[in-house]
């Protein structure tokens, strides 16, 4: 029993691995109109701004389960073809959390047609500011010995990094890729106050690749947006892809939509029950429903995940809210929700 909990465990960190990397964790939050959140090539890339806001929060039923708050915002410079945005949030698992900033500059060069044909490239950089604790005060051994990996106290070390982000948008159709954390910046957290800090593995690579593309379908008041999204740890190999499906239908106060996301790794985890072996690969089904109100956006979505080996039955909920502004009207003669 005491080995099938230990593997419960390792399943459980496999399975979201995102929530203990440096920065903000891929969920679905792009989904709801904040592809700025994960691609900063996106930043002012439309002719207004947008401010969105996020929480998320795993397993009602778990004591200090993962839990995530974001807060961004961007916009078009004038009529220039520049965009800036700035990203806050605040990520906490258990004993480990990290607060952070990051501040953005893209640019945005048209590609040809006239000013109301989409053809655009997008590039974009954000550097990132971050502050990362650790509350290992309750981690004594039997007997109050402290092991030589571990501090007993309450640590905090600030990161330095750097995302970058381009973005090909063609009317209908658009296409993202970036690389999350590219410097090569040591995490001290986890080698201050050791007292054997040399024993500690050194892990200075924490880049995250992302690349998705989408089209949508439909001019009338329907329009259906099939979509994927792909993404590589380098450090650990770990792959991940999203497949999704939204549907929008135009109404008189706004738009309201909803939609279905489906992701599966690539790598899967090994597990005992009794005496038999198994394998088991991280599986998410995410409905997500919306809505546009004048300026104003609200969505949510839960995750399920399936599987016969799970930390707990309950879900993970997240509501976005968001305002648009800056654009009375349609710039494009597209359907392109995230340029609009």
């Amino acid at each position: 029993m005491r080995y099938r909990f230990l593997i419960v465990l390792s399943v459980f960190a496999f399975g979201f691995q995102t929530t203990a990397q440096e920065g903000i964790p891929v969920y679905f939050d792009y989904l709801a109109d904040n592809y700025y959140l994960v691609y900063p090539s996106m930043a002012g890339i439309g002719e207004g701004g947008k401010i969105r806001a996020t929480i998320r929060k795993q397993w009602f039923d778990v004591q200090d389960a993962p839990n995530l708050q974001t807060l961004n915002a961007h916009f078009r410079i004038g009529e220039t073809n520049s965009g800036v945005g700035a990203i806050i949030f605040n990520d906490a698992n258990g004993y480990h959390s990290q607060t952070g900033v990051k501040l953005t500059y893209a640019h945005h060069l048209k590609l040809g047609g006239d000013v109301r044909y989409l053809n655009q490239v997008s590039f974009g950089i954000s550097p990132t500011l971050l502050q990362t604790r650790l509350d290992e005060s309750e981690f004594l051994s039997p007997g109050g010995i402290l092991d030589p990996a571990i501090s007993g106290s309450n640590i905090s070390a600030a990161y330095y990094n750097v995302d970058i982000g381009m973005s090909y948008s063609l009317m209908e159709f658009y296409a993202h890729f970036a690389a999350l954390n590219v410097l090569s910046t040591e995490r001290s957290l986890y080698r201050v106050g050791r007292l054997d800090p040399a024993n500690v593995p050194v892990v200075d690579n924490l880049r995250r690749y992302l690349i998705s593309a989408g089209y949508i379908f439909g001019r009338n008041e329907w329009q259906v947006e099939p979509s994927v999204l792909f993404q590589l740890t380098d450090f650990t190999k770990e792959k991940t892809i999203d497949i999704n499906a939204k549907v929008y239908k135009d109404v008189n106060f706004g738009r309201i939509w909803g939609g279905l996301s489906y992701r599966r790794s690539f790598d899967g985890a090994q597990f005992v029950d009794g005496t038999s072996f198994g394998e088991q690969r991280l599986q998410l089904f995410t409905p997500i429903i919306g809505a546009n109100i004048n300026n104003f956006m609200v969505s949510y979505n839960y995750s399920y995940q399936s599987g016969a080996i799970r930390l707990s039955n309950g879900g993970f909920h997240q509501i976005t809210l968001g305002y648009d502004f800056g654009q009375t009207e349609r710039k494009y003669d597209c359907y392109c929700p995230a340029a609009q």
